[in-house]
């Protein structure tokens, strides 16, 4: 046998990889043996082969997808692979951000004494209201992007019209929108009741919201923290026997320009209709 064919089990010490390990990267084509016995099945590799597995096992340990180290171990060049670890690197602080944000609000249940939903429910009627708005269907890993370009696009329209704006702005989601599911949101900024007359801009048009009755909480703190305040209107509702009628409103009574994330107020209404 070849002095340099070296079997799976005793790679498999050298590299500090299972056995497990190098079948799986063998599969997505990350670290193939040098040489498999048609006989038997049995794997080999070279002696070589220890640098590349302790580079996947660094970047495994780093957490970088096995798709990205095997554009890594292809990349043609230094350059390319200081590229590709600074977008992972990127990732990397972008989830310490996330960690560091969801320990923030935990602290703040602690705070409040463990209360996990620190909610107050109101009904209230909410008038008829004339609106700029901007309709776009959008998912989880865009919603963020298409809201910026939503309100960018209304604050221009009404700019070009000399309109000011005359309440809070507010999106109305007029479908679920989760995991799975795509929907409609609706990014509107109350207007003067005499405005809609004027042209579109656009995908920016002047609308008018039906008036309702709304049920409604509101929420303090990150945007991307808001759904247990939706847990707790819709919950309410269906305990206090009335019925959902129409798409929730959210309304942001504050400019996150101006104010940390933990202070920010989004107002959350749905719609109902006596059960």
């Amino acid at each position: 046998m070849n002095i340099d064919r070296i079997p799976i089990g005793r790679f498999s010490q050298m590299s500090r990889l299972s056995i497990k390990a190098l079948r799986l990267y063998a599969d997505q084509g990350l670290l193939v043996p040098a040489w498999i016995d048609p006989a038997t099945g049995y794997r080999y590799y070279r002696s070589g082969q220890a640098n590349q597995a302790e580079a996947i096992r660094i970047l495994r340990a780093v957490d970088m997808p096995l798709d990205e180290i095997r554009e890594l171990l292809a990349a043609d060049g230094p350059d390319a692979v200081i590229k590709q670890l600074a977008v992972h690197r990127e990732r990397l602080e972008a989830r310490l951000d996330d960690q560091a944000r969801m320990l923030r609000f935990l602290q703040r249940l602690i705070n409040q004494g463990g209360t996990v939903m620190p909610y107050d429910v109101t009904i209230k009627s909410v008038p008829p209201q004339r609106v700029a708005s901007w309709r776009t269907r959008t998912d989880l890993s865009r919603i963020g992007d298409d809201i910026g370009r939503g309100f960018a696009a209304v604050v221009g329209a009404l700019t070009e019209h000399g309109v000011q704006p005359v309440g809070n702005p507010f999106i109305v989601y007029h479908d679920v929108i989760d995991e799975q599911t795509d929907g409609t949101i609706e990014v509107c900024i109350p207007t003067p009741d005499g405005v809609g007359d004027q042209r579109p801009v656009g995908d920016v048009e002047w609308n008018e919201i039906a008036g309702a009755t709304v049920a409604s909480t509101t929420h303090r703190g990150p945007y991307d923290e808001i759904a247990p305040a939706y847990h707790t209107v819709t919950g309410w509702i269906e305990e206090h026997g009335h019925r959902m009628q129409g798409p929730p409103r959210e309304l942001y009574l504050n400019d996150p320009q101006t104010v940390i994330a933990e202070d920010l107020l989004t107002e959350v209404q749905f719609p109902i209709a006596p059960g």
